[in-house]
């Protein structure tokens, strides 16, 4: 009894942390940002100036994915580095925009055959 209990309290703890990860996604300045480091580890002036946003709107959009425990950011002297966290999630970010593209080709291949 006591070991399923232990296993529903990590479920629901695995559950609650999924969710706050997926909300981290919900912004597509924020899965640019990702997408953008994936390349490696980027300063925040160059990832301000590649996403076109505001250095406040860049700080807020860096909060939501620190606290989701997905970027990981350091200062070196002034500037803020700034990294992700897991390889992995570049990798489910990759999985997530192949699936997208093949929709939007079955969606193509669709229309022209009911045309």
């Amino acid at each position: 009894m006591l070991k399923s209990m232990k296993t529903a309290t990590s479920e629901a703890e695995i559950y609650e942390r999924q969710a706050k990860l997926c909300k981290a996604f919900t912004s597509p300045i924020r899965i640019h940002l990702l997408h953008l480091l994936g390349e490696g580890e980027l300063g925040s002036q160059e990832l301000q100036e590649r996403l076109g946003i505001t250095k406040t709107n860049l700080s807020q959009h860096l909060n939501v994915l620190r606290n989701s425990g997905v970027v990981i950011t350091r200062k070196d002297g002034k500037q803020v580095l700034c990294c992700m966290a897991m390889p992995e999630v570049k990798a489910a970010c990759e999985s997530v925009r192949e699936v997208l593209q093949r929709q939007i080709e079955n969606a193509g291949k669709l229309a022209k055959k009911v045309k």
